[in-house]
């Protein structure tokens, strides 16, 4: 094992001899690559003309006027291409990807915005494309399941356990292992084993650095506080990055599914044990005999039982604090959003927008709240409407 893979006790590489080489091949790559003036130019040119970087810094006076506290600010990665942050990272992967000669791509997806993200990536670069999708979130995201056809990639469903993206990931992995001579796995979090979780905070860094400078241009100052959710924890790893060694508190919001002390909750870093997953080493979801257990929460992008290496080293630290919101208060943030401000969220997001309402109250006036807004709700649409009827029908019985 790679020493400098670790984030304190975790990250690490923990997979099969066959892939060793494989990743060392790609941390010597991407490091060579970060250094290389033309790959991040070329990098830096698709994100402002493809996928139309810098997202705004939007204030939201509508939605600070409700609250009553501090000034709240969300930064746009819903307005990026594909309406996620998850094409800064693919781009930049896909790049990669060329440079080391790879003709085909696979990955994996949870709520289909990385899923998206990663066939649209591989129609621009004329590469064969799978995306592995567990059975269940191909059921929730069907309109991100058509959207992946569309653009040209094979949806390969995954019908064990959970079948949501544990499973999926799992399937992913074991296709990669199989064919990794011509094929490049694109992760779509912060997690997996080195250099996986550093190359994709890498490539979503941007999100915090623009926050940085926008803060700067409208108030004159950087944030007292920025707010993400956290799945595996890209777009908050993205976002807080930059900001690590500043002035500004961060906090990550996990999914509290149905509640933080019911069984059925995404809470790996509040309710998780130190375990191993997916080549990583980090906080997850266990049961009693150390089997990593089933992850609940209303957003498909949320419903992981783990967490990235860094983020669980940042928590033991103590740089960022977590906490964690239910499904109804994330749909409750939802719903507020879209009438005060006219923007539909993503329901990953709408975990952070909870919080952030929470956040904004206990603070000053003067003072400014990011909440970083990771995607567009498109997608989640029906969810809602299926939640909506449960609750009405609660109120019939």
């Amino acid at each position: 094992m790679e020493m400098n893979s670790k984030f304190g006790i975790f990250g690490g590489q923990y997979v099969p001899e066959t892939l060793m080489q494989t990743l060392k091949e790609l941390d010597e790559a991407l490091e060579e690559a970060i250094k290389d003036k033309d790959f991040m130019e070329e990098y830096n040119y698709y994100l402002a003309q493809y996928v139309g970087r810098p997202s705004p810094l939007y204030y939201a006076s509508r939605l600070t006027e409700y609250v009553g506290g501090a000034k709240i600010y969300l930064k746009r990665e819903d307005l990026n291409h594909t309406g996620a942050h998850k094409i800064n990272n693919v781009i930049g992967q896909l790049l990669l990807a060329k440079r080391l000669g790879k003709t085909k791509i696979i990955a994996e997806t949870g709520a289909g915005q990385h899923g998206v993200a990663t066939a649209t990536g591989a129609a621009l670069f004329n590469m064969e494309c799978t995306v592995y999708m567990g059975e269940e979130d191909m059921r929730r995201q069907a309109l991100n399941v058509f959207r992946m056809e569309l653009l040209g990639a094979k949806v390969q469903g995954v019908s064990n356990g959970s079948k949501t993206l544990k499973e999926a990931t799992s399937e992913a992995i074991r296709a990669w292992a199989k064919n990794v001579e011509d094929t490049f796995y694109i992760i779509g979090s912060v997690v997996g084993p080195h250099p996986y979780p550093k190359m994709v905070r890498c490539f979503q860094q941007i999100i915090g650095e623009e926050t940085k400078s926008q803060s700067m241009e409208q108030e004159g100052k950087l944030p007292d506080a920025v707010i993400a959710c956290v799945g595996g924890g890209s777009n908050a790893m993205g976002i807080f990055y930059p900001m690590l060694k500043d002035d500004v508190e961060l906090i990550g919001v996990e999914a509290a599914g149905k509640g933080i002390d019911t069984k059925e909750h995404a809470c790996s870093l509040a309710k998780g044990q130190i375990g191993v997953l997916h080549g990583m080493k980090s906080y997850l979801l266990q049961d009693e005999n150390g089997n990593v257990d089933l992850a609940h929460s209303i957003s498909a992008g949320l419903d992981y039982p783990g967490i990235g290496p860094e983020h669980a080293y940042l928590k033991d630290s103590k740089r960022v604090s977590y906490v964690s919101i239910t499904d109804d208060e994330a749909v409750d943030a939802f719903m507020l959003l879209c009438k005060k401000e006219g923007i539909i969220p993503a329901l990953e997001s709408s975990h952070a927008i909870a919080h952030g309402l929470k956040k904004a109250k206990e603070m000053k006036k003067d003072e400014i709240l990011v909440i970083n807004l990771s995607g567009r709700g498109d997608k989640d649409v029906h969810t809602i409407g299926d939640y909506l009827k449960d609750k009405e029908g609660e109120k019939v019985e």
